[in-house]
């Protein structure tokens, strides 16, 4: 079989991915592409194959035999023996990626970067306000997402699923349902930002590279708020989110206390 990427930073969108994107990259063993968020696996436009039906799309490619070979020009420059790898944070939250991710390759590597899902949707509005996607108030936006998302089906929103990426759980579970969960590597986002090091050595550990000294700090894409979070949307958040958090906590064992009261 030909090499395939061996491992994805998968997620979440708005908890430090460029960062990580980042350091790894700087690993003699790896190669990561520098275009950060390649879009494959969520790509609508190919014609993928109902899941259990074949390994790769189909119908209306122009390569040839090999499916996967566009998604694989992204790793031409890659030095002979190197471990693939590459950052689409969507990966995690897009229904269908995982299994078309499992039919890739079922020995591929996730690595996972969790926020606090308060602090998250209120970065995710502020990213989309930058960009013009958005013109509606942080309250306003949460109060109508369901609403605007439908707009989307029978895909998910893009741009205003503030809340529906929050929900991790149910993305873990979907995840271990195609791949097992020691070939999944979850951080705190928090954890990243206080010892980048650690949490390094961790990623390092779990692709099995050799440990690389860490140097320096990458804020990237770490742009301020124009506007601060108001209490009602913060209150509103924490009540939203109280039992997602909780089931976080029992799914991964952690201590998120941190971010009720964020």
């Amino acid at each position: 079989m030909k090499q395939r990427v061996g491992f994805l930073i998968a997620g979440a969108q708005k908890a430090g991915t460029s960062a990580l994107h980042h350091y790894l990259s700087l690993h003699p063993q790896l190669f990561l592409p520098t275009c950060k968020e390649l879009h494959f696996f969520d790509d609508e436009s190919f014609s993928w194959p109902k899941q259990g039906s074949g390994a790769g799309p189909r119908r209306g490619w122009p390569w040839g035999r090999d499916p996967y070979r566009r998604y694989h020009q992204a790793f031409d420059k890659a030095p002979p023996g190197s471990v693939w790898g590459e950052a689409t944070p969507i990966y995690m939250f897009w229904w269908p990626s995982i299994a078309r991710i499992w039919h890739y390759n079922p020995a591929i590597k996730l690595v996972l970067v969790l926020r606090n899902p308060i602090t998250r949707a209120f970065s995710h509005w502020n990213m989309e306000c930058r960009r013009g996607a958005e013109d509606l108030g942080f309250l306003e936006a949460l109060q109508r997402e369901q609403e605007r998302c439908r707009a989307a089906l029978p895909h998910q929103h893009r741009v205003f699923s503030y809340l529906a990426r929050g929900y991790y759980s149910a993305q873990l579970r979907r995840i271990w349902q195609h791949l097992p969960p020691q070939q999944t590597l979850v951080l705190k986002h928090e954890e990243l930002l206080d010892n980048p090091a650690g949490s390094l050595s961790r990623v390092h550990a779990h692709l099995d590279v050799h440990q690389q000294a860490f140097n320096g700090i990458a804020r990237l894409h770490a742009l301020p708020y124009e506007t601060k979070i108001s209490a009602e949307a913060k209150a509103w958040l924490r009540e939203h989110f109280e039992a997602e958090i909780r089931q976080i906590e029992q799914l991964l064992h952690w201590d998120c206390s941190d971010w009720r009261e964020a």
